[in-house]
């Protein structure tokens, strides 16, 4: 193999959204080094006999010219040693030229494993990735072992950081929301499909997936396409039915501020933010926010943001693309009867 891999991490046979953005972006260094795309799935027979030319498809669409299926028991569900040593294991035999994975909590976990368990350099958190070495470095040939560029992002988001990483086998993980999940133009390429069964032993078995509690069904606060939030200005935890009335309206979820979990107003499965939950909507409407740091860390993939707020200085309403500087206790029902009066006018 002289490709890039990319671990598709799923569940359940599920790809993330993150995943199809990490098949998008390493597509693009394939083609750069002029090399293959591979993907890595893993399971176990079950999976793939439910799941497995579903996500074949789903790979080949990306631009995967070959898919290669880690199958083994201990692979039914997700768990970080399992999916690490399987990718150790994947690697030693395969001899990608990089391994690539989405930043999102199954990807960052899987590939700190195969970090260690390869005793490699990790780079998380990628927005860009050149293996020509420094960006005015065009001479530099492609190659295993060659020093590559890459910008990251740190500090939560608050800064992108230049790197030159030097490494046998380059380990990356793509930033979520850092770029746009796009199909192949020219259409799905004929995968080729592989299967692989790494050697586990019990001892992977210390963390695994063995049952799941539904919190919510339909959509997910990170996969809406529209998401209201309110933070400390909405006043109290009754202060959110206005907010809510509007998210039913436009189909979207209500998220919050840090501030609005620490009083105990919301759920943290509603926060935005570096701890919480990172969006990317089409448009999130930030009610009574100041926009800390951390906050603005988990809603800057959102394509719009509309900032209400009552201090047009107010972090959220600088940043915001649209802005309304008033009560939002006075705005957003005003919004909500003006949507009721739109949808009831006969066309």
């Amino acid at each position: 193999m002289s490709g890039i891999a990319v671990l598709v991490d799923h569940d359940r046979g599920v790809p993330s959204g993150g995943a199809l953005e990490a098949l998008t972006s390493a597509r693009a260094l394939a083609a750069d080094m002029s090399a293959d795309l591979d993907a890595v799935i893993l399971g176990d027979g079950d999976l793939f006999d439910a799941h497995g030319a579903d996500l074949v498809a789903i790979c080949a669409a990306y631009g995967a010219a070959a898919v290669h299926c880690g199958r083994h028991q201990f692979l039914a569900d997700y768990g970080p040693d399992a999916w690490g040593a399987a990718l150790a294991e994947f690697v030693e035999t395969a001899a990608p030229l990089a391994v690539v994975a989405a930043g999102t909590d199954r990807g960052a976990e899987a590939m700190a494993q195969l970090a260690a368990r390869t005793n490699l350099p990790l780079v998380a958190n990628c927005v860009n990735v050149s293996p020509k070495g420094s960006p005015a470095d065009a001479s530099t040939a492609p190659s295993a072992g060659g020093a590559w560029h890459v910008t990251r992002i740190q500090w939560g988001g608050s800064l992108l950081e230049d790197v030159t990483l030097t490494s046998t086998l380059p380990l990356l993980t793509i930033a979520q929301h850092s770029i746009e999940a796009e199909p192949r133009e020219d259409g799905p390429l004929p995968a080729a499909v592989a299967d692989f069964e790494p050697d586990l032993g019990p001892e992977v078995q210390q963390t695994l997936v063995r049952d799941r509690v539904t919190l919510a069904e339909g959509v997910t606060l990170s996969t809406a396409p529209v998401v209201v939030s309110g933070g400390r200005g909405v006043g109290s935890a009754d202060g959110f039915a206005p907010l809510e009335e509007l998210a039913e309206l436009l189909g979207g979820r209500v998220g919050c501020s840090r501030a609005v979990t620490n009083n105990g107003w919301r759920s943290h499965a509603d926060q935005v933010g570096q701890t919480g939950t990172r969006i990317a909507p089409e448009i999130y409407i930030a009610c009574g926010i100041s926009g800390a740091i951390q906050h603005w860390v988990g809603a800057m993939g959102s394509k719009n943001i509309l900032a209400i707020n009552i201090d047009p200085e107010a972090n959220m309403v600088t940043k915001a693309g649209y802005a309304v500087i008033a009560d939002l206790h006075e705005v957003v029902p005003a919004i909500c009867d003006e949507i009721r009066r739109r949808r009831d006018r006969p066309s």
